[in-house]
């Protein structure tokens, strides 16, 4: 049972994620029927943190206060990409997870479990443009770079901000039941569920690497998406066989030419929902995908909302569109 619960902060933790914990394990709202938890605020670096927003947070309790806790909770910190943890911290961590305590991280604050090495051979996540580096700096994790969150069971990991709160409900739901979380979600004034598969709003694709054969047929690519195309016709305009062409685009992208094009037509797709007031027809007629109804199964696979919901979240509701169709 989760009852013991211990926000861990490092010197210029941001305030918006330790606030999500504390709003969530830290409040008495028995009277809603919710549960009560022994919530303390940890700091790994003295009585006094700076927090990167410009004031400071004080708290009595150092890390022997992690020894007691069913969940130690991570937020997110400045420059927790690039710094170096104190060992006794990561070995607190890890010391949690082996007697059989879970720990969570919202954000950046994957970095510290996985310097902690408690990313090593799990699916993870964090906020979408850091997703790269964290792949890069713990090539052992397995980075998920567009969901909300991830349960690894010991390890849960989430996006950047909001999606904190995802992950809190998610673990609030599985302890406690839908009842306890749509209730707190309601005191919270939050969806009450968003599936952690569901993909984060990514406003342009994870840097490629540079492309020394086949980036100008990339560059033709982006400027005919409405068109259909095949692997023999680009490879025809690369000069190349079909074969080699799809080596080399592989090489050179980390993708397929499908797989590449198909995410290029959903990145216009939602930059057309977002920025004017064309209908889902013309919008699918533009990308590429032919139909309302190719438009909107690809869009749902790829983010997990449908283009008009879409729309909704990113103009609000005066937004205009021709209803999704099945």
């Amino acid at each position: 049972m989760l009852t013991n619960v211990a926000a861990l902060l490092l010197d210029e933790v941001h305030p918006f994620e330790l606030g999500v914990l504390c709003e969530v394990f830290g409040l008495d709202r028995s009277e809603d029927g919710l549960p009560v938890h022994d919530f303390a605020v940890v700091s790994a670096e003295g009585p006094v943190l700076r927090t990167h927003a410009g004031f400071t947070i004080s708290t009595p309790h150092g890390l022997e206060r992690l020894e007691e806790a069913d969940l130690i909770a991570v937020p997110a910190g400045s420059h927790f990409m690039r710094r170096e943890y104190p060992e006794e911290v990561l070995d607190a961590l890890r010391r949690a997870v082996e007697r059989g305590s879970r720990v969570l991280s919202v954000c950046s604050g994957a970095y510290v479990l996985g310097a902690a090495g408690l990313l090593d051979g799990r699916r993870c996540t964090t906020h979408w443009r850091h997703a790269a580096e964290l792949s890069l700096r713990f090539p052992k994790a397995i980075v998920e770079p567009d969901v909300l969150y991830v349960d690894e069971g010991a390890v849960i990991s989430s996006a950047g901000t909001a999606a904190g709160i995802d992950a809190c409900l998610h673990l609030i739901r599985q302890e406690y039941g839908q009842e306890a979380a749509n209730t707190l979600a309601r005191r919270m004034v939050v969806p009450p569920h968003r599936d952690g598969g569901q993909a984060q709003y990514i406003s342009r694709p994870l840097p490629r690497s540079s492309c020394d054969t086949v980036g100008s047929t990339l560059a033709w690519m982006e400027r005919h998406l409405d068109q259909e195309m095949s692997v023999e016709q680009l490879a025809a305009l690369a000069h190349m066989s079909p074969r080699t062409f799809a080596r080399r685009f592989q090489q050179e992208t980390g993708t397929t030419p499908y797989r590449w094009l198909l995410r290029q037509r959903v990145l216009l797709a939602q930059h057309l929902l977002e920025t004017s007031e064309l209908t889902i027809d013309t919008i699918a007629g533009r990308t590429g995908f032919g139909t309302a109804a190719t438009l909107r199964h690809q869009f749902v696979r790829s983010l997990g909302t449908t283009p008009n919901a879409y729309r909704r979240t990113f103009r609000g509701p005066a937004a205009t569109s021709v209803p999704d169709v099945a």
